[in-house]
């Protein structure tokens, strides 16, 4: 008899999609002289200091394991970050958690948050883990579609409309993976002011915030009523080039944090101790470091827009994060169709953005997280592909 593993899969797992985005970055790791505008990842090394300080570290003898909370040093860390940045700061001994990356900290507030069949408002495009988060927690993932007439921005009027009396839970992403779309502060503070009339939780993912080119991020736990019920995530993989090292917090209420950690000192334990040490050199001495990224990164916005513009794909200007996010109309493709072709055709590699939700379809999203002149070569073979298949 022929063993059959599939039986043994959860059903909740064999109903999770692969994530688009990991797919079109596995093809083209297949092919030769691929231009991939299609992983948000920096280019950028990290910068050397804080390179050196983690081999410093490691020669001291610091190899252990840490507090499942993380070194209270760098907890310290994120709290004076925090609180000289936005103007809320958190108890390091129990409101901070370090986490294995942004990632982890998502998927733990989410499960220590839902129970089975609670609503979780999910605003789309959006990066893909969050729904996918919300059904491995059983709950229920409620969309919200936003669109490129309101510059992808969600309102407090758009959430309102699909809260029930289930609802739980809201997750903001801004600046916005795949859009780049960031949100101003009156929006987000009638958001805010939903969310304590309805009695919700905010999570928010901050992960793209040192990223912002035009007018300052607003952070909402910072808004009047808000520390409290926003869990906020952020780390150090886009801003200071650390995504290798997996290196990300929550903070929060600390009954929040305290459930969250148990969730992660039974399946993470803590985060190497290692990025740890880096990221403390990171948020001490890495500003410099990180606004020469930014800048750059800035510059080549600009320049991307430009060219898909140029070219046929209008592009909403994205303000945040480092993704343009173009329609795709010209072509008379639908995402999948296009991000295919383009990359069997023409050797790039860009991602459809039904990959982030459904009202993504029309759109594909490129990383400009690469150099001025893959962007250039690969706006120009894009613009060949356009021409070979004119309607």
């Amino acid at each position: 008899m022929t063993f059959d593993g599939s039986r043994y899969v959860s059903n909740a797992v064999k109903a999770l999609p692969p994530s688009g985005i990991r797919k079109f970055f596995d093809l083209a790791a297949q092919m030769e002289n691929v231009i991939s505008l299609g992983v948000g990842e920096p280019d950028f090394i990290t910068p050397w200091h804080i390179i050196e300080s983690s081999f410093y570290s490691a020669e001291r003898g610091h190899t252990s394991y840490t507090s499942n909370l993380g070194l209270l040093e760098l907890r310290q860390a994120i709290s004076d970050y925090l609180e000289a940045k936005h103007g809320v700061g958190y108890d390091p001994t129990n409101e901070v958690l370090v986490t294995t990356g942004v990632s982890e900290a998502l998927d733990v507030a989410i499960r220590t948050l839902v129970s089975p069949g609670d609503e979780v408002i999910v605003i789309e495009p959006c990066y893909v883990s969050y729904k996918a988060c919300v059904l491995l927690a059983g709950g229920t993932p409620v969309i919200v579609d936003t669109h490129v007439d309101n510059g992808f921005r969600v309102t407090a009027e758009d959430i309102a409309s699909r809260l029930s009396d289930r609802t739980k839970a809201i997750v903001l992403s801004y600046p916005n993976n795949p859009t780049g779309a960031v949100m101003d502060c009156a929006t987000l503070q009638r958001i805010a002011e939903l969310a304590k009339e309805r009695d919700l939780i905010v999570i928010s993912d901050e992960i793209y915030s040192e990223l912002t080119y035009e007018g300052t991020h607003t952070c909402i736990a910072a808004l009047p009523g808000m520390r409290e019920r926003t869990v906020l995530l952020n780390g150090f993989s886009k801003a200071y080039a650390m995504t290798g090292w997996r290196i990300g917090y929550a903070c929060g209420n600390k009954h929040i944090i305290g459930g969250m950690m148990k969730i992660h000192q039974y399946t993470m334990l803590c985060a190497p101790i290692i990025a740890q040490k880096a990221a403390i050199e990171a948020l001490r001495y890495g500003e410099e470091a990180k606004q020469r990224m930014v800048a750059e990164y800035d510059q080549r916005r600009r320049f991307i827009v430009e060219r898909l513009n140029a070219i046929g794909l209008t592009c909403f200007e994205p303000t945040g994060a480092f993704y343009a996010f173009p329609s795709i109309a010209a072509s008379g493709m639908t995402s999948e169709e296009f991000c295919n072709e383009l990359l069997r055709e023409q050797s790039v590699a860009v991602v459809p953005g039904n990959a982030f939700g459904a009202c993504g379809e029309g759109f594909v999203r490129c990383s400009y997280a690469a150099s001025l002149q893959e962007i250039s070569e690969a706006v120009t073979r894009m613009e060949r592909f356009l021409a070979d298949h004119a309607r």
